[in-house]
């Protein structure tokens, strides 16, 4: 048995009533795809098909779902970014969102004349997303980073026109950082996380991928004809990717069916698979790894619910194993970094390992959300 890979049985008993936090209400989809259809140049990222990889794995399909370039940003967080400020923004000035807006011009304006500033804090594409949602209503935003943060990934959050703000120490240092800036009077924190008192905005980040989802539950359909998802891979780092796959897959209204949703994080940071073992949240301190944007010690207070209940699997892989995956794809023409190709990797292991309880078979259509593209990194040895 492989302590790399944990089966959740809690996921054969699944049960979510889908509503949001108190404060939220619940988007649909299609008014999220709505949303994101305004923004400039939006449009369905790919669903690479890789038949090589199908039949060395003993599979149908593997599918992989390519968030390199997404409204220009190279990643699928301006996804998430953007609905979850569009909401914020316009709550914080009591401005009604419905089906006819508002737009982003009118809710920029007023923003600026109210003197809003956005807040938040990164390990690279989350920020570089807020600051670019912020460029797009004319408003500041200040980016809190921990210290390890490349030179080069902060030069593109600045590039955005963001304030960059180093904080000496981890991630959870510049969580704390940015909670004491958002007390600021004109300051809104907007983070992809939630914890207790702070769960409204991260469940409008959740809603914020759904568009993801939805691309991908077409084009699963028009490249296998008749067949949908039967498995689907995708990163943890705080956990709201994955609640929004969770709870996409495991909603039972879906004409497409359920999936099996297998999770996975890196064995320096492996905070949900801890937490899975406990039956709670738990904290842990992590370790460097070249999936830096999976380098989180803390689930979500918003996600863990989603998540205990409804992931079928957690996988954990080494920086070796990302690496390999990145050259991999590389070789089967999909460009991605160490946290995108993860999920090639998890896929490797959850086959060979457990390829009969997770019921992997030539029946099925295997959906690896592969979450951003390349990016320099130190080769692991």
């Amino acid at each position: 048995m492989s302590d790399l890979i944990l089966l959740n049985s809690a996921a054969s008993n699944w049960k979510w009533c889908g509503k949001s936090h108190p404060g939220a209400e619940a988007s649909s989809e299609a008014a999220v795809l709505d949303f994101h259809r305004t923004l400039p140049s939006y449009g369905r990222t790919r669903l690479q098909s890789l038949p090589q990889l199908a039949a060395e794995l003993g599979v149908g399909h593997v599918l992989l779902k390519d968030e390199s370039d997404r409204f220009g940003l190279p990643s699928f967080k301006i996804l998430g970014a953007s609905y979850g400020v569009y909401r914020a923004v316009a709550d914080k000035l009591g401005i009604l969102v419905d089906s006819h807006g508002p737009s982003l011009e009118l809710l920029g304006s007023e923003a600026r004349t109210r003197g809003v500033s956005l807040v938040t804090c990164t390990e690279g594409n989350w920020g570089r997303a807020v600051a670019r949602m912020a460029k797009y209503l004319g408003v500041p935003a200040k980016i809190f980073v921990p210290s390890f943060m490349p030179v080069t990934t902060r030069a593109r959050i600045t590039g955005e026109g963001a304030e960059v703000v180093v904080v000496n120490g981890d991630y959870d240092d510049s969580v704390a950082a940015a909670k004491e800036e958002a007390a600021k009077a004109g300051s809104l924190l907007v983070m992809d996380f939630g914890w207790e008192g702070y769960e409204v905005i991260p469940q409008w980040v959740v809603e914020g991928y759904s568009t993801m989802l939805s691309e991908s539950d077409e084009q699963v359909l028009e490249q296998t004809g008749t067949s949908s998802a039967t498995h689907a891979f995708v990163p943890v780092g705080v956990g709201s990717i994955a609640q929004a796959v969770t709870q996409h897959f495991k909603d039972s209204t879906r004409t497409a069916g359920m999936a099996k949703v297998i999770t996975v994080e890196p064995v320096t940071a492996a905070s949900l698979k801890t937490s899975l073992e406990a039956g709670a949240i738990s904290p842990i301190p992590t370790k460097d790894t070249i999936m830096c944007g999976m380098n989180c010690g803390t689930v979500s207070t918003a996600a863990w619910p989603v998540l205990k209940s409804g992931v079928d699997a957690s996988v954990v892989v080494t920086d070796a194993e990302a690496h390999r995956a990145v050259r991999d794809l590389q070789a089967l023409g999909v460009e991605a970094g160490p946290c995108g190709a993860s999920t090639l990797a998890a896929l490797r292991l959850a086959v060979r390992d457990k390829r009969e309880e997770l019921g992997f078979d030539q029946d099925s259509v295997v959906v690896l959300y592969c979450t951003e593209g390349p990016r320099e990194y130190e080769t692991p040895q």
